[in-house]
């Protein structure tokens, strides 16, 4: 992976110390207790920088800028930036002056949110650096990746159950039939358990009835109609029967010209042409 030629910045903390550390006797780690906290040799502002796949840890004054130590860190973990083995705020780093002088040294946050941002830029950054290496390799070899073959090995055969589709189908596919017009007005079956209405046509015309046509009923007129009976025949009861014989003895016979109460009027239908 070749190297690029900006430099970007991953973090920067206003306050960090440094300290002397003694050397370390055994392989049991760094204690911060072992350093003096209370005395630190030098305080200013940490920044993390990236160059290609190498971190920068550089250590500058706060007001002015210039240069106090700086430490290559070509990965992480490792030699370059070690943690304490007593607390998450203190770390040791190895300086470097340019001429290949070495110096181990001790750095510490105040706040641990800030030795919290301080791990996690370095892990970020080496993070990115192995996911573009993969990368080149992939884009330089593209035929060594494993291959998805979906295709029929020689032999081989499959076998399909279709015979639950087949009764879905078969009892899907016998809708009832409707029934076919014989062309002019057709009306719609009545609901079940309703009435069926009787079509009553005006005067004059007739009604087909089967397939046959019908002459509606005349009114007879006023010459068919029974005669009205004398006084002297509607005083009598029994003479009532003679004339109308629907009417029983002991009941009054309805007055002409007069409607019952209840008594619907007949219309007649009107169909428009």
């Amino acid at each position: 992976m070749e190297e690029s030629g900006y430099e970007s910045v991953l973090c920067v903390k206003p306050d960090v110390h440094v300290y002397r550390i003694p050397p370390r006797a055994t392989n049991r780690g760094y204690r911060a207790a072992e350093w003096q906290l209370d005395q630190p040799s030098w305080s200013g502002r940490l920044r993390i920088t990236a160059k290609g796949q190498m971190a920068y840890i550089k250590l500058e004054d706060r007001t002015s800028g210039e240069l106090f130590a700086q430490a290559p860190v070509d990965q992480f973990p490792g030699t370059a930036v070690e943690s304490v083995t007593d607390s998450s705020r203190y770390f040791v780093i190895r300086i470097e002056d340019g001429n290949g002088r070495r110096a181990f040294i001790g750095i510490g946050f105040g706040d641990r949110g800030d030795a919290f941002d301080f791990n996690v830029a370095l892990q970020d950054h080496f993070k990115w650096v192995k996911q573009q290496c993969e990368f080149a390799k992939q884009a330089q070899n593209p035929d060594q990746g494993p291959k998805l073959d979906l295709g029929f090995k020689e032999g081989q055969t499959i076998k399909l159950n279709i015979a639950n589709m087949k009764k879905k189908e078969g009892a899907a596919g016998n809708p009832r039939a409707r029934p076919a017009s014989t062309g002019g007005l057709s009306l719609l079956p009545p609901p079940p358990g309703g009435k069926t209405s009787t079509l009553i046509p005006p005067p004059g015309e007739q009604l087909a009835v089967g397939g046959s046509l019908t002459q509606p009923a005349v009114a007879p007129s006023s010459d068919q109609l029974p005669a009205r009976p004398s006084p002297a025949q509607a005083g009598s009861n029994s003479d009532l029967s003679t004339i109308f014989p629907h009417v029983t003895s002991g009941k009054e016979l309805p007055r002409l010209g007069q409607r019952k109460e209840g008594e619907a009027l007949l219309s007649w239908a009107v169909f428009g042409a």
